[in-house]
Order: structure tokens, then sequence, then C-alpha cells
């Protein structure tokens, strides 16, 4: 990277898709800290309770409620509002969900970019897009080494074959519509961003681990557990965000021919060694959590799931200036005690919207030191 002043986001205005889930709402919240104007866009939360309505994320941005499968709607949003950068993370996010609704998967994860960026070319405004897919979207082979953005896309379940969709997509695109080599010109530089297994406070999506987990002890129930031994690039909620920021910070460089450099694909994954089993993660979070706390093997294993996968982040540790700052079991120390303020929080007494800020300067303080 070049030598350039500080970044600023006061009173930039961000287009945020999928701001009602679980990252998408501490993307918010974090951007809004920083000054940044967002006008989020989404279908109202799918869990009960959710981050967006703990953490009152809708106090600090504009909460527009809509459907990225809805082209009209959608213009109509982006354009009224003309940003300057647009995030998309609305998503189908899970897995075994994809079994269940394939259709309605595709629909969302490959047509719904396709319509934001479409929506993209129809607002002046936009700069910069950050278009978020998954680590899922590798033609997963069971290395035992982490995946380059330069490997082959691919997909085993519908989840993640529609996020290989979705980046070819988004590369299509740029391709098409958003060249790098001449956006000078158009102005716009499109990049993906592809992240692991992110956990965080606030997470209450069904069948996952972190929440089934969480749900788990707080009713002294012992929760099922499939495969122990898979393991996967496990990393706190702020670490990816943190790469989609410094992303998005590089593609509205002033300098236009520097900015073209950073519309591609990054990797956003944990230190290799964070690279942990599901049995690790979740012997720690009994360990943390204390009483109550326990687990049974799960014997359902009806589904597909992959056994063994890591991310090379090497692309956006030179590029972005970008590195892990927390340690796996710091990042479960940090979720621990979200969900215990939360617990302890009888009618809202704790503010979980001042916790999260406070997580986030923490964390923004260890990016600076």
């Amino acid at each position: 990277m070049t030598d350039q002043p500080p970044f600023s986001w006061q009173g930039r205005k961000v287009f945020l898709t999928g701001h009602t889930g679980f990252k998408g709402g501490w993307l918010a919240l974090w951007l809004a800290s920083k000054g940044a104007v967002v006008r989020g866009y989404a279908l109202d939360p799918s869990t009960t309770p959710s981050f967006f309505e703990v953490a009152r994320v809708g106090d600090l941005v504009e909460d527009i409620r809509g459907d990225i499968r809805d082209a009209a709607a959608l213009d109509r949003a982006m354009q009224e509002f003309a940003p300057e950068v647009v995030f998309h993370l609305a998503a189908q996010p899970l897995v075994r969900l994809s079994y269940a609704d394939p259709i309605g998967t595709f629909e969302t994860n490959v047509l719904g970019t396709a319509k934001v960026l479409d929506a993209v070319r129809r607002t002046p405004s936009v700069k910069a897009v950050v278009s978020v897919t998954t680590d899922k979207c590798y033609e997963n082979k069971e290395w035992v080494w982490g995946y380059r953005e330069t490997d082959p896309l691919g997909g085993y379940d519908p989840y993640s074959s529609s996020k290989a969709c979705a980046e070819i997509v988004s590369a299509a695109f740029r391709q098409s519509y958003f060249p790098v080599e001449h956006l000078a010109r158009h102005g716009v530089a499109v990049a993906t961003a592809r992240a692991g297994n992110v956990i965080g406070g606030g997470d209450w999506s069904l069948d996952r681990l972190i929440p089934d987990l969480i749900a788990g002890f707080l009713a002294g129930n012992p929760v099922p557990i499939r495969r122990p031994q898979a393991i996967r690039p496990w990393q706190h909620v702020l670490e990816p965000l943190h790469g989609y920021i410094r992303l998005a910070e590089q593609l509205l460089l002033e300098d236009r021919a520097d900015a073209a450099r950073y519309a591609t694909a990054y990797n956003f994954g944990p230190l290799d060694e964070d690279a942990r089993p599901v049995e690790w993660i979740v012997e720690r979070m009994t360990a943390f959590w204390g009483h109550g706390a326990s687990w049974v093997l799960d014997q359902d294993s009806s589904v597909h799931e992959a056994g063994y996968l890591k991310l090379d982040a090497s692309r956006a540790k030179h590029d972005l200036a970008w590195t892990p700052k927390l340690r796996l079991e710091t990042a479960l120390q940090w979720l621990v005690q979200w969900y215990r303020t939360w617990q302890e929080s009888p009618a809202g007494s704790k503010d979980m919207q001042a916790f999260t800020l406070t997580q986030i300067a923490h964390y923004e303080g260890l990016t600076r030191g």
C-alpha cells in the first residue's frame, strides 16, 4: 500500500444489505461508530432474540426492510440514498437450510447478488462495492493447506455452490460493467470477500455451533455435536469485518488507478494454528461457561459437511496490511462475556449496544497497536 493520509468514515454514506443479520449488525454498529451514515436494507431478523434487536442496531442506522430479490424496491432504496459505498452481506447463510430450500438459497445468494450489483449500475454515486461470500465457495479437496483466491470455485451443497456462483456473478459484473482497467472512467471498484467461520456475541442462528452451545448451556442441557473432528477457520466476527472495512477504504482511494489494484477477491482467515477441530472449540466453551455446560456426540450425519477447511489470507496481509488480532481462545472468552452480560441483564438493564461498542473499541485499539 502507498502512503496516504488517515482515512475517515465521517459523513460517508454506506448502503449495507443484511444489517439485521449477525455479521451485518456488527458491521452496521462499527461503521456508525466511525461516523458513517448507514442505510441498512434487509428482511426482518430471522431469529428471536436477534443481535439487531438486543444491540439496538436500528438506533444508529437507517433501517429499511426489503428483499434483495425485489429489484424495484432495492433500486429505489439505493438510488434515493445515493451511497458512496455498498457492503453486500444479505444472504441465506446456512448449509443445512440450503438442503431444505435449495431454490430459495440460489435465488437469494445468486440472483440477489446480481440484483444488488445491477442496482449499483444505476446508482452513479457508488464508488466501492464489497460483496461478501464465504470460505465455502472453494471446491473443497480436503487439503491440509489453506485455499488461495486463485483456487477453483465449487461447492458440494446448495449453500456452498450458491456462494461460488455469487463470486462468479460478482466477477462477471466487474468485468462487464466495472472493468478494472477503466476504473478512472466508470468510477466503481468491486471486490469480493471470503471469510471463515465467524463467532461472536449475539449470534442466535439455527444449526450453528456457538448458538447451539449457548442455547444448551443456558437451558442446562447437553449439546449434541456433529463431526467433532471437523476443522474450520474459526475467527471472531470483528476480524473479517475489519478486513471488509480496510478493503473498502482501499477501493475508495482518490487515485483510482491505485484503487483498481484492490478490485479483486480477498480471503480473511485466522492464523493457521487457530484452524481448530470442533471438539477443541466445544471443550473450551464448556470450560469458559462453567456450571451447566456439557455436550454429547450427535450421531446424525444426514447431510454432507466438509471435514477440513482452511484459508490462506496472504493477499489480505500483503495488500491491506490486515492481520488477525485475536487468538481463538481470546475470541471465545469475548463471546462468552457478551452472552453472560446479556444473560445477566433482566429486562434489558444492561446496555448491550454499549457493551458491543466497547468490544469494538477494544478491538480497534489492537489494530493500532
